[in-house]
């Protein structure tokens, strides 16, 4: 190895020791300041008063969630109300500066640690494979999708640039999207592709996997969330147009419920009652944290009954079965799956007797009445002859028993080869092992020119 390449290999260690150094002076200027300028003995009492109050503001917010009527607003009072009180008091204390110094310095540490202990590269925990030419790409357009995203970002002129073939479901007449993707593999398409929802996006998937055809995902839906498991660019979805010059393939899974295909998930019960809730399109994430705590508590009513493997979850409120298990404390599937090529479905049924419990499994992820497990099929029986579905956002009727089912691999989708959301394990703040990055290294012998 030349001089020149120990260098190279050396410079990231060297850079790390830098980010380590600041992170740990960081936490020790926020511990000192206080110290040097109120003293022990003041600090302690400020401490104690900053945490009555912030106890008083986490028991009203719950109040506030599990509460209505009269209750809650007196409960979004008591939220505020320490607020101005603490501000009152660090003022009069002289410490206001230093509390605003001390967490600005917190943040700085925090931030310079997480650099430290962070992978030199981005790599996917997902495999890449090598992605051969393509010579005739296929793509449907939805041009309403993402608040006009298609429009915005000129992908069907950018896509027409690079040699593809482009149909817009803009259009009075109604487009069947899995005709469209058949016929276009028959007259020779070698990829398929979507720029719209998740909902769109499941049924080109369905056909690229059975006619073995490569698939590209445009993030130009409003949410985005195959996308963004698969580390895509959702704030440009013209990046993702890269893949048909510059791209790899993920082997990932592909879900089936009766017959249907999903790449998100399929919820049953509560959930399924929110995603037919008209707020939902416009805003998921609000309108299920604002629905769900009251929906748990009431229940669902028509009798729900999940056959997970061998095991049998009996009455549940809500079930999530997914294309891939999300994370432990995501018991919504509002967040991200941390790879979707295990060959899994993830679960999730929730069973509640109250609002309070509801409130409690959304707060800690965990606990009584909630059940997260993986399995390669889920049936899902009820006391009716038909039950709402959420599938992939969209809200449809299915016949019971409904079964869920994985494809393992069934999908090779394209990706750029550069993306800015490959999914990364996130390094926890480790301090001995930060505190052994300011160590240097013994200096290497034996170099050879």
């Amino acid at each position: 190895m030349t001089e020149k390449a120990v260098s190279a290999v050396d410079e990231e260690p060297v850079s790390r020791r830098w980010w380590a150094r600041v992170a740990l002076a960081a936490v020790i200027a926020a511990i000192l300041l206080p110290i040097a300028v109120s003293g022990l003995r003041a600090l302690l009492a400020l401490l104690l008063v900053c945490l009555i109050g912030t106890v008083v503001i986490v028991a009203a917010l719950y109040w506030f969630l599990v509460s209505r009527g009269v209750i809650r607003a007196l409960a979004a009072v008591v939220a505020v109300l320490p607020i101005p009180v603490l501000v009152v008091y660090l003022i009069r204390e002289g410490a206001l500066w230093v509390v605003i110094v001390s967490a600005a310095l917190v943040v700085v540490a925090i931030a310079c640690a997480r650099r430290a202990l962070r992978p030199a590269r981005a790599q996917s925990l997902m495999p890449e494979h090598p992605a051969s030419p393509v010579v005739h790409p296929f793509l449907v357009m939805n041009p309403r999708s993402g608040g006009g995203k298609v429009g915005r970002f000129d992908l069907q002129r950018r896509a027409e640039q690079l040699g593809a073939e482009v149909v817009l479901l803009s259009g009075p007449e109604h487009l069947d999207v899995t005709d469209l993707a058949v016929d276009a593999v028959r007259r020779g398409a070698d990829l398929l592709g979507v720029a719209g929802g998740d909902g769109t996006q499941a049924l080109v998937a369905a056909v690229a996997a059975e006619y073995q055809v490569p698939f590209l995902v445009i993030s130009a839906g409003t949410r985005n969330h195959f996308a963004l498991d698969l580390g895509l660019d959702r704030k440009n979805p013209a990046r993702c147009l890269d893949a048909l010059h510059d791209g790899v393939e993920l082997h990932v899974d592909l879900g089936w419920i009766n017959g249907s295909p999903f790449v998100n998930n399929a919820s049953f019960g509560v959930y399924a009652e929110v995603v037919q809730s008209p707020q939902y399109r416009d805003d998921k994430t609000r309108t299920v944290l604002r629905m769900l705590p009251d929906l748990l508590g009431s229940g669902s009513g028509i009798g729900l009954r999940a056959r997970v493997g061998d095991d049998t979850v009996i009455d549940p409120q809500a079930i999530l079965v997914s294309n891939g298990p999300y994370a432990t404390n995501d018991v919504a599937g509002l967040g991200r799956r941390t790879r979707i090529d295990s060959g899994l479905l993830g679960v999730v049924t929730v069973s509640v007797a109250d609002t309070r419990q509801a409130v409690g499994l959304l707060r800690r992820g965990h606990g009584h009445g909630l059940v997260q497990r993986t399995a390669t099929e889920v049936v899902v029986e009820a006391d009716a002859e038909e039950i709402p579905v959420g599938i992939d956002g969209e809200s449809v009727l299915l016949p019971t028993p409904v079964r869920c089912t994985i494809a393992p691999g069934a999908l090779r989708v394209r990706v750029p080869r550069e993306r800015p959301e490959i999914r990364i394990a996130s390094p926890q703040l480790d301090w001995v092992r930060l505190w052994e990055l300011l160590r240097p290294r013994p200096a290497r012998s034996g170099v050879r020119s």
